[in-house]
């Protein structure tokens, strides 16, 4: 067996980086392999990462795509059965079914579109004063492949916001089926309505395949994989750590991440609640994520039926605590499955950042709605 093996040598005279390709045999030991695709875009891609990033994001994509093809969902406990999913992917089936039958469809499909505007300020006795004000947009779960008039409905609703930072907690993708860019296009037009001040930063989730990464970065994100970034403002910073899915891909390299974070005021960017217990524990400030919809199917008053969340369980929906961490999980813009939403409205979240004068445990300022005719 061959295999194409790329090569980066130690030489860079402005953005030109000199690789080599070469044909290995496959008892032959090597630090990354890929496939010609891959090693024709690294060579061709006109803004190139830096040397030291190449070979482990190659690892994960490796190792991501071995987790894809596996009837299996790592999580924070372990190997987790795909037997839930499926049993929950058939009730959710013959939901759909009986809406159908009973003509809910159409109310439902409504409700999907009815999406809010979350403005919410937290407050934090540690948090820098240059970041005070600081405003997030905060979008997740956004699955535009499965309802693509949501992008018009949120892009009307948002049209002229500005913010210092735009986080994308994940799922970003709905249809394993579906190419990309029907999730990717919609998304393009969405973000294209805010000024953005800082920077883009987005993590993938449980939906979105590897190929997802690039994808994003095709539209101006930066995406954290495991990783950490410093935002600065003059002589001080605030660190945000984003990692990989920790519902279904799962590795040891999302605690690690957590740990080796630089210090400052933290914020991790994680598309599911299920490792908020480890951030608290590593002295995070604030937890944005997404993943459960809310519950996008939910009893009478917004209590979700199911949640999708195995560890964490009280990060289900909207503003919690962990100790001395905040958390948000935002409700998602999107749906997955089936394209309809009871009793819980999808939404898209600006959260303020504040500084607390008095100290104390971090303080959630409430939320203000608002709502667009879709």
């Amino acid at each position: 067996m061959i295999l194409l093996e790329l090569r980066s040598h130690p030489f860079n005279r402005g953005k030109l980086r000199c690789c080599s390709v070469r044909l290995r045999p496959a008892s032959e030991p090597a630090m990354a392999v890929l496939s010609v695709d891959e090693g024709k875009k690294l060579l061709l891609d006109p803004h190139p990462k830096r040397e030291e990033d190449i070979v482990p994001r190659l690892v994960w994509a490796e190792r991501r795509r071995r987790m894809e093809a596996q009837n299996t969902q790592f999580g924070p406990d372990g190997p987790r059965a795909f037997w839930r999913s499926r049993i929950f992917s058939a009730g959710l089936s013959m939901f759909y079914a009986g809406a159908r039958l009973m003509r809910l469809d159409g109310r439902g499909r409504r409700n999907a579109l009815d999406i809010q505007l979350v403005a919410r300020s937290i407050s934090f006795p540690d948090l820098p004063r240059a970041f005070d004000g600081y405003r997030i947009l905060h979008l997740s779960d956004t699955h535009l492949d499965c309802l693509p008039e949501l992008a018009t409905v949120a892009s009307r609703l948002i049209a002229g916001i500005e913010v210092d930072l735009l986080a994308l907690t994940g799922d970003i993708h709905g249809r394993r089926r579906a190419p990309l860019a029907a999730s990717t296009g919609p998304l393009a037009e969405l973000i294209s309505v805010v000024r953005v001040k800082d920077r883009r930063l987005a993590i993938l989730g449980n939906h979105d395949p590897a190929d997802m990464a690039e994808a994003l970065e095709h539209l101006g994100f930066d995406v954290l994989i495991n990783g950490s970034t410093v935002l600065a403002r003059g002589d001080e910073h605030v660190v945000l750590t984003g990692l990989d899915d920790v519902h279904r891909f799962f590795t040891s390299d999302a605690l690690v991440a957590l740990s080796r974070a630089p210090e400052g005021f933290r914020v991790a960017l994680v598309h599911s609640a299920e490792v908020a217990d480890y951030a608290a524990a590593a002295g995070y400030g604030l937890y944005l994520c997404g993943h459960t919809h809310g519950g996008q199917i939910c009893l009478p008053g917004g209590r979700p039926i199911i949640t999708h969340l195995l560890r964490c369980r009280y990060g289900s929906r909207g503003f919690w605590r962990d100790g001395n961490m905040a958390g948000y999980t935002n409700r998602g813009l999107g749906v997955s499955d089936v394209p309809l939403r009871f009793n819980c409205r999808g939404e898209v979240a600006v959260i303020t950042l504040r500084r607390s004068v008095s100290g104390g445990m971090p303080r959630d300022g409430g939320d203000r709605l608002t709502s667009v005719t879709p």
